[in-house]
């Protein structure tokens, strides 16, 4: 089986050597640079990467991808598309070669987008970003996706091949809301760019545009995904809240939750409305609902607070302040198994311990 790897590269040399002890296990890996100032490039070619520098004007995440695809040989029975800060674990070729079937046209694997400090995972989904050479391209200016022109799509499933993401935080995202409302211009019916829009909207302290945005999201005839929609609630539901519309922001929070019970995430938002309003047993309903609801869903509508110390973190403050300190102590215990260096988590459980005595 010939598998090749490909990816796009701007100024990458801090994650080059990583990233290519993971992709080693292909035949061959190409990589289109599209302007480093850095050693990219060297360093890749050093390690006989193949290297294609050109500069995409104006800039499109969806031009560069389809620029690199046709770097790889049309007789690849598979190409692999990976980004410079990700990493396949160990094994993923031998995986994709025992376990992929002929009728495949592509294959969903997991990845692991957020990791704690101990490489473990915060926030999984899977992607498809492993597919047949033909029959493929790539489409939107930004979160761009994979679209096939053939008869018929076979997606497979093989969770056991691994991408760890580790991000560079230092990397600006300003291009994405412009590159986002060229996207919605271009295809306006499109519902997971509109919610991309107007939750960039909303990263961008733009709350108003926010608000009017996730509601065209959720107006969408193809917005079915409840998931989705849940989320776009919780992001109108946290503008309001940052616009101090404190009932509209309550609102939508519920109508969060009554569109994905089964969700953490929308009992979270609820939860830190009401520790923004001091609201403690609103917050403890909301955050034990919140508890109560197992680690099971794989999808990129999962945030990190809703996997973290964050619940328990605000459990203890809120147990604190209604005067049940053994139960403010147990939270606090909680989330310093997860985060055991914590210094105010560290503070806070001594506070609580105090009290604890002296109400004993």
């Amino acid at each position: 089986m010939k598998i090749i790897v490909y990816a796009i590269s701007k100024n990458e040399e801090k994650f080059v050597q990583r990233w290519y002890n993971s992709m080693k296990e292909a035949d061959e890996i190409y990589v289109l640079d599209t302007g480093s100032t850095d050693n990219t490039v060297k360093e890749l070619t050093d390690l006989g990467v193949h290297v294609v520098q050109k500069k995409i004007v104006p800039w499109r995440f969806d031009v560069a991808r389809n620029e690199s695809l046709k770097l790889v040989d049309e007789d690849a029975d598979f190409c692999v598309c990976t980004d410079l800060d990700e990493v396949f674990l160990p094994g993923w070729r031998k995986q994709l070669e025992e376990n992929v079937l002929p009728e495949t046209t592509r294959v969903s694997y997991t990845y692991h987008w957020k990791l704690d400090k101990n490489d473990h995972p915060i926030i999984s989904f899977y992607i498809q970003k492993i597919h047949r050479r033909k029959g493929y391209s790539w489409t939107h200016p930004v979160h761009e996706v994979l679209t096939y022109q053939g008869d018929k799509e076979q997606i497979q499933v093989l969770e056991e091949i691994v991408v760890h993401h580790y991000p560079d935080e230092e990397k600006s995202r300003s291009s994405y809301l412009p590159l986002l409302e060229l996207s919605v211009q271009e295809d306006p019916l499109d519902d997971r760019n509109m919610h991309y829009l107007g939750r960039e909207y909303m990263y961008h302290q733009e709350y108003e545009k926010a608000i009017t945005t996730l509601q065209k999201h959720l107006s969408l005839k193809n917005a079915t995904w409840k998931d989705e929609r849940c989320a776009s609630m919780r992001f109108i539901a946290r503008s309001y809240f940052y616009l101090n519309q404190l009932e509209e922001a309550k609102l939508w929070a519920m109508k969060a939750i009554k569109e994905a019970p089964y969700l953490r995430e929308p009992y979270m938002e609820r939860a830190m409305i009401a520790y923004g309003e001091k609201d403690w047993w609103s917050l403890l309903e909301m955050g034990l609902k919140s508890l109560s609801i197992p680690h099971k869903k794989m999808t990129y509508i999962n945030e990190f607070f809703s996997r973290t110390e964050t619940i328990y973190d605000l459990l203890s403050i809120a147990f604190y302040e209604v005067g049940l300190y053994d139960f403010s102590y147990l939270a606090v215990n909680h989330a310093l198994k997860i985060l055991p260096k914590d210094e105010r988590l560290l503070q806070n459980a001594k506070k609580i311990q105090k009290k604890r005595k002296f109400t004993k």
